[in-house]
């Protein structure tokens, strides 16, 4: 099992969230994409899985989080709720399915409530995105805000570049965070920004704020669990502490199968099954006749 925080039988909700960050009691989060991981992360007691839409990238080999559709989401995120008994799930709302106007956020938001079973949506942007949140939340539709580094804006940015590095970004980050919880953001996530700015964003914010290489002062930490495990190894942000190579694992235990199988090692007796009683010989009898 994880950390001495993390048993609860109960499904976690927004309120319990909100309650670790008045103790000062550390959450945690992972990226989940599909049945078998989030049935792992949730037994091992994470806090909140994010079904994000970085698994354009480390599930689905894309080059980038554009190409993700609404329907890639909702299928991916009912996939994590189905596994999930405790953990808060995350929905991420993909590229140009909020940023067109508050109708289309309501309705695509509302798919992965109602058809995906998410308990909240993300949506990146802060000032900006503050009336679309607002939107949500008259909706009924929980909200976690994105600022820093925000992987849909990337052209924009110039790339994965690390965000709020000077004094005059720094304080436009702190703006973003105090407008989205202004418009009812229930959560925060902050992605590559300075530790000072993570703290000064945490410090000043009622809501849980989590982050992903934003230093070790936020209320919560998010890893992609592709990242963590070792299973994409394209590129590797700075922010990655990897906890297990399970590419090389994996690889291993492929190419022992390989070997077993060229050897005539596998399939062996344990693996094979028995005829009834009394019915090989039988068979051999009816073979005799062909």
């Amino acid at each position: 099992m994880g950390g001495e925080f993390q048993i609860m039988a109960r499904k976690l909700t927004i309120l319990d969230l909100q309650e670790k960050k008045r103790r000062g009691e550390p959450i945690t989060m992972l990226t989940g994409y599909d049945y078998p991981t989030a049935l792992l992360e949730d037994r091992a007691g994470v806090d909140i899985i994010l079904v994000g839409d970085s698994l354009g990238m480390t599930v689905l080999g894309m080059e980038s989080t554009l190409p993700v559709t609404m329907d890639i989401m909702v299928t991916m995120s009912r996939a994590v709720t189905r596994a999930v008994k405790r953990a808060f799930v995350v929905g991420d709302m993909p590229y140009m399915s909020y940023q067109t106007g508050k109708r289309d956020a309501i309705i695509n938001a509302g798919r992965l409530m109602q058809e995906a079973g998410v308990d909240c949506v993300k949506l990146e942007g802060g000032v900006e995105m503050a009336e679309t949140v607002e939107a949500l939340t008259k909706a009924t539709i929980p909200v976690m805000g994105h600022i820093g580094l925000t992987p849909q804006s990337m052209s924009q940015l110039g790339g994965f570049r690390a965000q709020g590095r000077d004094a005059k970004a720094a304080k436009a980050l702190l703006d973003d965070a105090l407008a989205l919880e202004s418009a009812g953001a229930c959560m925060i996530l902050l992605e590559g920004i300075p530790p000072e700015v993570g703290q000064a964003i945490t410090e000043r914010c009622s809501v849980p704020i989590i982050g992903i290489g934003a230093g070790p002062h936020c209320d919560g930490q998010l890893l992609i669990v592709h990242d963590m495990l070792g299973f994409f190894d394209k590129f590797t942000p700075k922010f990655v502490k990897k906890y297990a190579d399970m590419n090389v694992i994996i690889t291993e235990a492929i190419g022992r199968y390989i070997d077993d199988v060229f050897a005539g090692r596998f399939p062996g007796p344990e693996h094979c099954y028995a005829m009834k009683e009394g019915e090989l010989e039988k068979f051999r009898e009816l073979l005799d006749r062909t």
